[in-house]
């Protein structure tokens, strides 16, 4: 038998049909291929672009502030902060139990976060942290994880110059203190650029720049970093040995207004704030008012002087050392008998200070301590700087009278007695107060007669000797005129027996005053409160090395050479 084998049957209309739908399906791709990549290039590489293409803030660094010198007090260093993008940790099954001990998180506080805000794009997870810390986050390469360039401020001075530079927060913005009172002037402008990134987020080419970034201008202080340290040493060392509350000081340049130096007691670190209380921020120099008790006696003499019915020698009869107003009595330490006008600013006579005030009467007083700048601010510019306060003599009786000559019933700043006390050592011309470095002559306000000034001045000496309150401001080498202050502070609306305030406000080189520097202590507690015992020192040891860094030269030489000779004849021989 015979088998035959079949021949497939030819279907050529098939062939061609399927050999034209590859044809037909090939031109389709060649000409959506010569659509994309010529003709509708622009349209999709916009979307591409959309996709990919990011304009992002270029961060610009806060300006720098210095000392009068050029030395650093506030700078800006970069550092980085983490942030997470929740939608992309979602798809991931990392463990983010690492990331959590690098940045010192709970592990499961950052799981609940990243859940939580899986809507978000864009969520901090830690601000400004350290080189070393971005170097291991950057390791990790955990999705979704980024690290974004910023800039932390550094104070190199740390607590000395904490109170007058202030600080910023983690944003950069001043919050205290010359950041504050200075933000628009030290404040960068960011600037922005085009950026490609890849499907992870991750910056891969920068394409160009939009607007560039405008740092923030440098800002040079008035104050000397050398004796702004001296300040706050000698400051924090009498705080501690009285066992005192606090205090503060306050030096200016009395020929430009420049402060010098403004320290205040309890300080704090401004580069680390994390467990400090919010009290230690003020400046107390500059906000905390108090009467100024004795120092404002030279104040009132000077009117006294001025209205023509006082001069140096003319006798006041301080006996018995007690004066009787309105059921009052004001009480000198010691009944110091007859003075004179120079006499009762040596001594210290409060009842002398009264009679005099009681003779001149209110107007005179008031116009003059209104010219000073008593109840307004001085104009410096910190922020929360107090005005204290001043009342109309129009309101003053008799009491009020007699015992604001001797500096209860106002109030005054630091700063302000400071100020005010400048006019004694230039010929009676108040300049304004200046924070920043003043580079050219600088006019004032004739507020006091020349010749009263200087007789002022020439009173203010003799307190620093042997029968004056203030011998402990004495410097070697130099004339120094000033003046002590002990106040008693005021508790539940009545003066305090025990509580107190001590001062001392000088100038020096007497002979042409250079600076001026007031001190305070607040609430010393270890046995000793007198002006002249607590604060007076601190203003000698000051002056000691301020005089010397600044190349003052001294102004009594015979004095330093009698000392010496003493001190050799008094030596054993060897």
């Amino acid at each position: 038998m015979i088998v035959q084998k079949s021949v497939p049957a030819s279907h050529p209309a098939r062939r061609w049909l399927v050999l034209s739908l590859f044809g037909v399906a090939g031109a389709l791709l060649l000409a959506r291929a010569v659509d994309l990549q010529v003709l509708r290039t622009g349209f999709l590489q916009g979307h591409g672009d959309a996709r990919a293409l990011r304009v992002v803030s270029v961060p610009a660094h806060r300006g720098v502030i210095t000392d009068r010198n050029g030395e650093p007090l506030a700078i800006s260093t970069p550092v980085d902060s983490v942030w997470v993008n929740p939608r992309e940790t979602r798809t991931t099954e990392q463990n983010p139990d690492r990331l959590a001990r690098i940045l010192g998180l709970d592990p499961d506080e950052l799981r609940t976060l990243m859940r939580d805000r899986g809507g978000r794009e864009f969520v901090y997870l830690r601000r400004q942290i350290a080189p070393a810390q971005a170097a291991q986050v950057a390791a990790l390469k955990f999705p979704g994880v980024y690290l974004q360039r910023e800039y932390r401020r550094y104070y190199p001075a740390g607590e000395i110059t904490a109170h007058l530079v202030g600080f910023t927060n983690v944003d950069d913005t001043g919050q205290e203190g010359v950041e504050l009172a200075y933000e628009e002037w030290l404040r960068g402008v960011p600037g922005s650029k085009r950026v490609l990134k890849d499907s992870l987020g991750r910056v891969v080419q920068d394409i160009e720049s939009i607007t560039p970034a405008s740092p923030g201008r440098q800002l040079a202080l008035s104050i000397d970093r050398r004796v702004q340290y001296l300040a706050y040493r000698e400051l924090k060392r009498a705080v501690m040995e009285h066992g005192a509350r606090g205090g503060s000081l306050v030096m200016l340049d009395i020929h430009t207004g420049e402060v010098m130096a403004m320290v205040s007691e309890p300080a704090f670190n401004p580069n680390n704030r994390e467990k400090l209380r919010s009290d230690r921020f003020r400046n107390r120099a500059a906000t905390d008012v108090f009467e100024p008790g004795s120092t404002m006696k030279p104040f009132s003499i000077a009117a006294a002087l001025a209205s023509g019915l006082f001069r140096p020698d003319t006798t006041v009869d301080a006996r018995p050392g007690t004066l009787r107003i309105s059921n009052h009595t004001i009480r000198d330490l010691h009944d110091y008998g007859l003075l004179d006008v120079t006499g009762v600013i040596r001594k210290s006579s409060n009842v002398g200070a009264s009679k005099i005030a009681l003779a001149v009467g209110p107007q005179p007083i008031f116009e003059l301590y209104r010219a000073l700048g008593f109840g307004q601010t001085t104009g410096s510019g910190f922020p929360g700087e107090a005005s204290g306060q001043l009342q109309s003599y129009r309101n003053w009786s008799e009491l009020e009278l007699a015992t604001i000559a001797f500096g209860y019933g106002l109030s005054s700043t630091t700063l302000q007695l400071a100020h005010a006390y400048s006019v004694f050592g230039s010929g009676g011309v108040l300049r304004p107060v200046s924070l920043a470095r003043v580079d050219a002559p600088v006019a004032g306000v004739a507020v006091i007669d020349p010749g009263i000034a200087a007789t002022v001045l020439g009173m203010l000496e003799t307190v620093i000797t042997a029968e004056g309150t203030g011998l402990r401001a004495a410097v070697p080498g130099y004339r120094v005129a000033g003046k002590t202050g002990t106040v008693h502070k005021i508790e539940a609306g009545r003066y305090a027996e025990s509580r107190y305030l001590s001062l001392f406000a000088g100038l020096i080189p007497a002979s042409n005053p250079r600076l001026v520097a007031v001190v305070v202590v607040d609430e010393p507690n270890e046995g000793v409160h007198y002006g002249g015992l607590v604060a007076a020192p601190v203003f000698a040891d000051v002056m000691r090395g301020a005089v010397r860094i600044l190349d003052i030269p001294p102004d009594d030489m015979p004095a330093l050479e009698n000392r010496a000779i003493l001190a050799g004849a008094s030596a054993p021989v060897l």
